[in-house]
């Protein structure tokens, strides 16, 4: 089947490896995630794919994820790449692909990639296709060359001290869902006392707190652990509901801490 629409929270499988990676995705499907994000830059899409074969789990019940690293984004190379990513990840097709990150200094022209994009996608490929660590700008230019309704997702940076407020909120007025990784901020949500304390008055942990936080916003959460326990209380997140004190108690916290940011990152919004 073709999803229509993203599951509302998936894995994050950024620097997983091996066995590592294998058996958080195992675990992950058997807790009930139904969405796997990977990337070729990740190299790991062999490990995933050998979780979701041993899950036991039908394919067609799971949405994957990848993403096509800017050294691929060249159109004789962008289709071939994916390829062999559906190779590594043992399926022939994936259910979305994003362009990773949009070419540094526009070496391969936006258009270009699309189109190539777009390809992969009439190729049977992809089910679907979106951008990632896209600026307001880029997103605007990127709908103009692809049209209403075809940018499955912008998957951006998001979390209690990365608002990403307008991007978030222009992502959203255009109808383009928003995808949030690193949610946990590699773990630093942990480790802030406004958190933990608003955990601590529901019975939750900090992680809880700003996952549920970030899916309150209307963003899908991708966040990443390897830990049975953590996979399956980063699960049960979504169904706290924050109050509007909460919320605001959480959203004083942004002060555009930025974790992904090399040296070949847009100029941010």
């Amino acid at each position: 089947m073709a999803f229509d629409a993203l599951p509302p929270i998936g894995l994050g499988t950024y620097r997983l490896k091996g066995d590592l990676a294998r058996n958080a995705v195992k675990s992950a499907l058997s807790l009930g995630y139904r969405h796997i994000d990977t990337a070729q830059i990740y190299d790991n899409e062999a490990e995933v794919g050998d979780g979701i074969t041993s899950s036991g789990i039908p394919r067609r019940e799971i949405f994957v994820t990848t993403k096509i690293w800017y050294d691929n984004l060249h159109p004789d190379r962008l289709i071939q790449s994916l390829q062999q990513s559906l190779e590594r990840l043992k399926t022939d097709h994936v259910d979305l692909t994003l362009v990773h990150w949009p070419s540094p200094e526009s070496a391969v022209p936006m258009a270009d990639y699309l189109a190539a994009l777009s390809e992969a996608q009439r190729e049977g490929m992809t089910d679907h296709i979106g951008v990632s660590n896209f600026t307001v700008a880029q997103l605007n230019e990127a709908r103009a060359i692809l049209g209403d309704n075809r940018i499955f997702t912008n998957q951006v940076e998001v979390h209690p001290f990365l608002a990403n407020r307008r991007l978030v909120d222009h992502s959203q007025t255009l109808g383009i869902p928003v995808t949030g990784y690193m949610p946990l901020a590699v773990g630093r949500v942990m480790e802030n006392e406004v958190l933990a304390h608003l955990g601590r008055k529901r019975n939750r942990s900090a992680a809880q707190i700003a996952l549920a936080w970030v899916a309150s916003r209307g963003v899908i959460p991708i966040p990443s652990s390897t830990r049975p326990d953590h996979l399956k209380a980063n699960l049960s997140a979504l169904e706290l509901q924050l109050t509007p004190e909460e919320m605001n108690a959480i959203d004083a916290l942004d002060r555009g801490e930025r974790l992904a940011n090399p040296s070949f990152a847009p100029d941010w919004d």
